[in-house]
């Protein structure tokens, strides 16, 4: 299984962690350290497992918008964008869990023209305020049909890290990655009032393959 190059530090502290409190247990708990730990390794094993990079075949794509990252859609609505569209489009909500993937993708193809790193709390991020108030990042693209997509990728109650790897100016590829974000987040997708959705509340997404919307 291939990781992510973003788990290198996470892992060399769990896998440090876990040897100090193995080797403790053993001195202290001697025949009772099983239970300490195999807890430990089953917390290991989802580490690696969060890590994970998935092989998938992306496709090109001109008019279709991708789902930007594994989850559960859970909200579409219409909105006023503020920090960069400042007009109303349609908001398409998808949270990621801690066991999903959580690479970030392209949601469209186009060019990068804009990108802002947002200090802030740390709501869960489910809660319609966490695309305002949390931690945050806003990308937008002008797309290859010429409409401005802006994707935002939301910190949560667990989630510490925003990873953004791109720069005004550079080629957007839908399905390809940008970023990555530990541990379970959230990201929104601002698309034009006139986009043919695709998807519905509830959908699980699979980012980089599934076509959650249609630009017109």
């Amino acid at each position: 299984m291939k990781l992510h190059k973003e788990s290198k530090g996470t892992l060399t502290v769990a896998i440090t962690a876990i040897a100090v409190l193995g080797f403790l247990s053993i001195y202290f708990l001697q025949m009772w350290s099983l239970v300490v730990i195999i807890p430990l390794f089953i917390l290991l094993g989802l580490v690696f497992w969060f890590f994970r990079v998935p092989n998938r075949d992306i496709l090109d794509h001109k008019e279709n918008v991708i789902a930007p990252v594994d989850g559960k859609v859970v909200m579409i609505k219409e909105v006023t964008e503020d920090e960069f569209l400042k007009e109303k489009c349609i908001q398409v909500s998808i949270f990621m869990s801690p066991l999903n993937v959580h690479i970030c993708r392209y949601p469209v193809s186009g060019n990068v023209v804009y990108k802002k790193h947002h200090k802030g709390k740390y709501l869960v991020a489910w809660h319609e305020k966490s695309s305002t108030d949390n931690e945050r990042t806003t990308i937008a693209v002008d797309s290859l049909l010429h409409h401005k997509v802006v994707f935002r990728q939301i910190a949560g109650y667990v989630a510490r890290r925003i990873v953004m790897n791109c720069n005004e100016g550079d080629a957007a590829k839908a399905g390809h990655e940008f970023g990555f974000i530990k541990f379970g987040s959230r990201m929104d997708i601002f698309l034009p009032l006139d986009t043919e959705i695709t998807c519905k509340i509830g959908d699980k997404t699979k980012g980089g393959i599934d076509v959650i919307a249609k630009l017109i």
